[in-house]
């Protein structure tokens, strides 16, 4: 039997070298057997994924034993003349429990690196995989170091679905059943002395194993892996699974968590709050004491900001451990002094974790208590206490969102550690402005010697209107209307700007005023208020004059009228994909008609977003539905990230959609100006094609369109459920208009809307971008799809393919009455004018016919109907058949940044995809153009014959039965190949004939 020791990378090792760097290297240590690893020179973050194999005696005693990994710094001089030297970086001690029986069953692990004696500094975390192969090499001494395995499985695989999706040998669910839940263990760091060995007579003579994590599930109990159901094609298609829920059929749990948190799987923490202190001692020679708290629970260390000069100091931090985290037996509190060299002990308290109580809510929080400290031996202070609270919780807890959590312990600015936690966001509150500039009177232009232009300019914010100029006057009438966004609170004033326009590029201003958006008259229905004038400052008057407050006995007046319209929805995102319809006035809004939930479970495959920086993925999510947005933790370098946050909405309307974005957290290097949130895939769910109270579990692939091509980046996981709680109002909602009713009353022009949506979208994005943590400009762009409506060649393709398809039912049906009449098929054209003749001679059983027949059909495809919600399709957007030259095109910015030849070449090809546009919706208005010339004579011969021939067809119809007419058009539709000609009928010919409306354009 094999011993095989997989060294995948490590991260943020402490600089060694006088350039601030170090040259790493692995020494792994099992029974008297060494091995080490390459060494990477100048890497702080470094990647040898090598694979190191040690033989194993006797596998019955592998549990007892230890396997040491250390890392070292190669100091060795490059000459080679100093010898070889090395400085340690740090270790890490597994217990032989801890090795995966097959390499199928191991996963990458990540263990902060712990010190070897009390001198020892060191810093970072390192990946390892251990498992046992079978003895498949000849006995012997020990193989040769850094063997590497050509067939071992991917690195980063540590998830049951991830080893399914990578092809591994997986276990049958009767198997899954019968296997027991195998563990994961390391060597508490307590039990290593400075000499770097293992002092063991406490424990007889074994070191003392903790459980750190449970496989395979990551909820606290062992449960079988999902099941996987491929949903079409297994590259980006959905894939169904079966996770354990509290809110699925079948599975049962008597935790309370299950009430209101059943959407996610359920995650244990150790949680700790670290409240405050009382009568510290003091250890500095001057009296003075900087304490702070430092939480440490194995090789995983939490600390508390230092307070200067405070004896009875108030922290109120909460710490949570996961439990996969876990690697002691024991919770230890210090309490120290902070010192410019070193830092002195004060005191601590200790925690057996057996001891630890169980919380979840809606238990109240659990009160602190005072705990005396006790020194390095274990007796009591005489003075000296800690408030402390520590239990046992879930990701339920209300201390989860704002805990300081183990997964982001390599994260130590402050403001870094602030964007790894789970925040809700909402968008302001968005309400059309209405300015209608009627006129003026009495300007004084500054140049009397010329007529004067004036022009009102209009500005809130950074949004600029401009009316028209009238000249010749100081009394302008403009008669302009204007729609501005405002958001509340509104804070920016309405600044009026009346200015004369004395050169092309050059306006001088008369007067200005500036007004509160609140003196606006709210409306709710096409009503109208009375106008108001107000007197105009001089230009360079303060803002009391400008805001009309001082009175004068004779100045310039504006005469405007505000209104706030409350009855419109401002549509801050595209209308194809919008989330929300509510009227801003709160009056007017819609009951709610259910709830949506939605629980983001996890991530899989994900692809290493920093793998420059030695790092994978920080990966976060983001969902959007309606005006709150909520955003989970950042789960640190993994491409398996499992969040297991449940989040809610309330529904207004089922014709909504809710997006989910994955993004990639490039902010924990502190601030940088420069730092993006990079995308990594984006999920869209409309609620109306959901089934009320059923919960959809999949992986959703997560697709970006590159310059490149399409990209799957990976696969999110996401359980949702659409709830409805009054079904008479959301039926009623079918018969509702979508938008409010002032959309229809007072109509918005298109390309006005389009202006508003991204003024809307530019103040949701600077509004959000001022919270703390701030939501980030490229991320609500990403989520309110900003460039939708710029130009793509393949959108514009893939928009054709849509309507040729909605055109493909009518043409299937005209090629099947062709194949009838035609009598491709005798029998069945036989059997048509049996049913044909039928109608005629009983016309009531028409209608009849035609809607049973269409309840028919709509009963009979229930049992095709789609079992999976929608999800992005690269083939119906063209993606992936767009070539390279098409999407540089739809990556251009705009204006362009390309070559004059290139954007020459584009726009010859623009103008010929346009020629091809024209002349199809020129030939369909042509053909709606000639319908209208038959009574319109203007042809009058054609008009003439019509008019003869209506005349016959009226005395016809009036003297012969109308079933004989049906039967004889019927029979002539459906007459003999033998009787047929090829060429056109007459009344086709005819109507080509007919005049239209192209012979008049220029």
């Amino acid at each position: 039997m094999k011993l095989a020791v997989e060294v995948v990378d490590a991260a943020e090792l402490m600089a060694k070298d006088r350039h601030g760097s170090a040259s790493p290297f692995v020494e792994v240590e099992f029974e008297g057997q060494v091995q080490r690893t390459q060494t990477k020179q100048k890497d702080l973050s470094p990647a040898w994924n090598e694979t190191l194999l040690f033989n194993v005696p006797d596998p019955s005693q592998l549990p007892h034993r230890t396997i040491e990994v250390c890392v070292y710094h190669d100091a060795t001089k490059p000459g080679g003349g100093g010898g070889h030297q090395r400085n340690f970086l740090g270790r890490v001690r597994l217990s032989g429990v801890s090795v995966a029986p097959s390499a199928a069953e191991a996963g990458v692990h990540r263990y902060p690196l712990d010190k070897r004696g009390f001198f020892s500094n060191v810093r970072g975390d390192i990946a390892l995989r251990v498992y046992a192969l079978p003895d498949a090499f000849p006995s012997g001494p020990s193989p040769a170091p850094a063997t590497h395995v050509r067939d071992a499985p991917p690195l980063f695989v540590s998830e049951p679905a991830s080893i399914e999706a990578t092809g591994l040998k997986k276990s049958t669910d009767d198997e899954a059943k019968d296997e027991p839940p195998r563990s994961f263990f390391s060597i508490p760091a307590a039990f290593g002395g400075a000499g770097g060995q293992m002092n063991q007579a406490a424990a007889g003579g074994a070191p003392p194993l903790v459980q750190v994590r449970a496989e395979p599930s990551a909820a606290g109990a062992p449960v079988r892996p999902p099941a996987i159901i491929m949903a079409g094609k297994p590259e980006f298609g959905l894939v169904e699974t079966a996770p354990p829920l509290a809110s699925r059929l079948g599975y049962r749990t008597s935790d309370k968590m299950a009430a209101a948190y059943d959407m996610v799987e359920q995650m244990r923490y150790l949680y700790v709050n670290v409240v405050k202190a009382r009568d510290l001692p003091t250890m500095d020679l001057t009296g003075s004491l900087d304490p702070y708290v430092e939480v440490k629970l194995g090789n995983y260390k939490g600390v508390t900001k230092h307070l200067e000069k405070n004896a009875n100091p108030v922290w109120r931090q909460v710490f949570a451990f996961s439990k996969g985290n876990i690697q002691a037996s024991q919770l230890e509190v210090v309490v120290k002094d902070k010192d410019l060299v070193r830092d002195d002990f004060v005191g601590r308290v200790v925690f057996e974790l057996t001891d630890v109580p169980q919380r979840v809510p809606p238990d109240s929080p659990l009160a602190p208590q005072w705990y005396r400290l006790e020194d390095k031996k274990g007796d009591k202070l005489k003075k000296g206490e800690v408030m402390l609270a520590v239990w046992m919780g879930t990701q339920a807890d209300e201390a989860f969102p704002d805990a300081w959590h183990s997964d982001a312990h390599t994260v130590a600015a402050a403001d870094a550690l602030a964007t790894t936690r789970s925040k809700v966001y909402f968008s302001p509150k968005l309400i059309y402005l209405r300015v209608q500039a009627i006129e003026a009177q009495d300007l004084v232009p500054a140049d009397k010697s010329r007529p004067p232009n004036m022009i009102l300019k209009i500005q809130l914010g950074g949004q600029v209107r401009r009316t028209r100029p009238v000249a010749g006057t100081t009394n302008p009438i403009w008669g302009d209307e204007f729609l501005l966004v405002a958001s509340e609170p509104f804070d920016e004033p309405l600044v009026f700007t009346v200015e004369d326009r004395v050169a092309a590029n050059q306006d001088e201003p008369v007067g200005r005023l500036n007004l509160p958006v609140s003196a606006a008259h709210k409306r709710t229905e096409n009503k109208q208020f009375e106008s108001r004038w107000y007197s105009l400052a001089k230009p360079s008057a303060s803002k009391e004059e400008a805001g009309g407050d001082k009175k004068e006995k004779f100045s310039s007046k504006l005469h405007v009228r505000l209104y706030l319209e409350t009855g419109y929805h401002v549509l801050d995102e595209s209308t194809h994909y919008s989330s929300d319809f509510q009227p801003a006035a709160k009056i007017l809004r819609k009951s709610s008609i259910g709830i949506l939930e939605l629980g983001i479970l996890s991530a899989r495959n994900l692809i290493p977003m920093k793998a420059k920086e030695g790092r994978t993925t920080d990966a976060y999510c983001v969902a959007k539905y309606g005006p709150k947005w909520v955003r989970t933790r950042t789960l640190l370098s993994t491409l398996s990230p499992q969040w297991n946050e449940q989040y809610t909405w309330e529904v207004f309307d089922p014709s909504t959609v809710l997006t989910v974005a994955v993004f990639d957290n490039g902010h924990l290097a502190g601030h940088k100006e420069d730092a993006k949130d990079q995308r990594i895939g984006k999920v869209r769910i409309r609620l109306s094609t959901l089934e009320a109270d059923r919960v959809y579990t999949h992986f959703y692939p997560l697709l970006v369109l590159q310059p490149s091509g399409v990209k799957k980046t990976g696969e999110l996981h996401l359980a949702v459920r659409f709830s409805c709680t009054s079904w008479i109002n959301m039926l009623a909602l079918y018969g509702k208009p979508l938008l409010p009713k002032m959309h229809y009353t007072v109509p918005i022009s298109v390309m006005q809307m389009d202006s508003l949506r991204r003024q809307a979208m530019m103040i949701v994005a600077i509004r959000l971008g001022r919270a703390e943590p701030p939501l980030r400009k490229e991320v609500v762009e990403y989520l309110l799809d900003v460039d939708i409506y710029m130009w793509s060649i393949r959108r514009s393709k893939a928009n054709f393919d849509r309507l040729t398809s909605l055109l493909s039912g009518a043409t299937a049906i005209a090629k099947w009455f062709d194949a009838v009449s035609k009598w491709k098929n005798p029998v069945t054209t036989v059997l048509v004018h049996v049913l044909f003749l039928i109608l005629v001679f009983f016309p009531e059983l028409i209608l009849p016919t035609i809607f049973l027949y269409l309840s028919v059909i709509g009963i009979w495809r229930y049992r095709l109907r789609p079992r999976h919600p929608s999800h992005m399709d690269p083939r119906l957007s063209r993606a992936d058949s767009a070539n390279p030259d098409e999407l540089d095109e739809e990556f251009d910015s705009f204006p362009t940044t390309k070559a004059a030849d290139l954007v020459r070449m584009r726009y010859d090809r623009l103008r010929s995809v346009a020629g091809r546009v024209q002349t199809v919706a020129g030939d369909l208005a042509s053909q709606g153009e000639r319908a209208q010339a038959i009574l319109s004579w203007r042809d009058p011969r054609a008009t003439a014959i019509c008019a003869l021939i209506f005349i016959v067809l009226a005395v016809v119809f009036y003297v012969t039965p109308f079933q004989v007419v049906v039967v004889l058009v019927g029979m002539y539709l459906l007459r003999h190949p033998k009787f047929r000609s090829k060429m056109p009928s007459v009344p086709f010919n005819f109507y080509r004939r007919l005049p239209s409306k192209s012979d008049m354009l220029l």
